[in-house]
């Protein structure tokens, strides 16, 4: 089957050789072709060009373009999927003057998640999770990491990542999954930190490596829920099994989890909205991919990555939607990309790196995904007809998008 997209007004992030991220002022560069052709063969990106040099071919499809820009879908590298329910008297209690850390001492947050997945049956959350991977599909997103983490019992966390798993099996996005046990403490473990680790480690651990569950490792490092020596000794116990760290680190109080993360080779590490100095250097030189994920401060009120001082550092910079019941109800990364433009400053060009290369380096993906590649995945956006890429981030609220192709099909 070849499908061929023809007199594409501008076609973005076009590669010839698959680079791994951008970094610092590289962000700032969009490589794209004008009045351009796409040749998609089965799954995958056969060729790409001017139309002046349009080989003769003869298509199975021929999709016009004329006025429309097509670039890469959305790589979205920190996402909570699979939840059960929603949290919205949370978000009425939050306008009413109660802070993050009030509503989850109250039972709220994360506990109130997990009280409602524990009791939901793992059909009833496949159904309701794929209501949500349809819905990014259609806005764009064409590889998503999900984690666990509403589990925070063996048992419900390891339906999480069946579900996960389920999820990938039955659609053509690409996810990827993520074991988030250690997400915050049950309440029967209130006052036994080192009880629940335990379980963690020594129990739920062995059974998600045992089922090949999750690639991926997280841990939430921060004030009240997981201390840097609780992320070590996480990350020391999922090395065993091969599982790779991306962590949240940095989110409302910087504690040393950016220093835990580089340490133990962190594909990422996310949300990072207090950033010292001292981190920006620890990230340099290193590996790991800053994510940023803007759409939970403007959810939650709370300050924006820096993005402007991490890239000007000379670093990389991804960007995610964080979607979860609580703090981020949302998996659209055309806000999260427009969100980046305006609070963060970060450009067109900056942001859509960000959403794509970049996104796709989070997960592993950088060879399959987050450009327009000969040999890559041939999962792209074609927008309506619009001025340029700029009006993208232009246009929050209203993402612009015709069509979205995943595999090399229009869903």
């Amino acid at each position: 089957m070849t499908t061929l997209i023809t007199n594409i007004k501008e076609l973005l992030q076009i590669e010839d050789y698959p680079k791994s991220r951008v970094c610092g002022k590289e962000m700032s560069i969009l490589p794209f072709l004008k009045n351009a052709f796409l040749l998609i063969e089965n799954d995958i990106i056969k060729n790409f060009g001017t139309m002046n040099n349009l080989p003769n071919i003869i298509a199975n499809k021929t999709v016009n373009a004329e006025g429309k820009i097509v670039l890469p879908t959305w790589c979205d590298s920190h996402t909570h999927i699979v939840f059960a329910g929603n949290r919205e008297q949370e978000f009425v209690d939050r306008i009413n003057g109660l802070t993050y850390e009030e509503i989850a001492n109250n039972g709220g947050g994360i506990l109130n998640s997990a009280k409602k997945l524990q009791a939901t049956s793992e059909e009833e959350l496949y159904k309701q999770s794929a209501v949500r991977i349809k819905e990014i599909m259609k806005l764009g997103t064409g590889a998503v990491e999900i984690k666990s983490g509403y589990g925070l019992a063996k048992d419900a966390e390891l339906k999480m990542l069946r579900v996960i798993k389920k999820l990938n099996e039955n659609f053509p996005i690409t996810i990827k999954a993520t074991f988030l046990g250690a997400h915050a403490l049950p309440i029967e473990f209130k006052n036994n930190k080192s009880g629940y680790l335990d379980i963690v480690i020594n129990e739920t651990l062995p059974s998600v490596a045992k089922e090949n569950l999750a690639e991926f490792i997280d841990i939430f490092c921060e004030t009240g829920y997981f201390s840097v020596e609780d992320t070590e000794r996480l990350l020391k116990a999922a090395s065993k099994y091969g599982l790779i760290p991306k962590i949240h680190v940095n989110q409302f109080t910087a504690i040393g989890g950016v220093q835990a993360g580089v340490n133990f080779k962190a594909l990422s590490v996310d949300h990072l909205e207090e950033m010292r100095d001292e981190d920006i250097e620890t990230l340099k030189n290193s590996k790991t991919m800053p994510v940023a994920l803007p759409s939970c401060s403007y959810f939650l009120s709370i300050p924006y990555t820096p993005a402007r001082k991490i890239i000007d550092a000379g670093l990389p910079l991804a960007l995610a939607t964080d979607y979860n019941p609580g703090s981020t109800p949302s998996g659209n990364m055309n806000f999260v990309v427009s969100t980046a433009c305006i609070k963060m400053k970060m450009t067109p060009e900056e942001a859509i790196n960000a959403a794509t290369i970049n996104g796709a380096y989070a997960m592993g993906l950088e060879k399959t995904h987050g450009s327009i590649c000969k040999g890559k995945k041939a999962n792209f956006i074609i927008t309506e007809k619009i001025p340029s890429y700029g009006f993208i981030p232009y246009s929050f609220g209203n993402h612009k998008i015709e069509q979205v192709f995943l595999e090399g099909i229009a869903i």
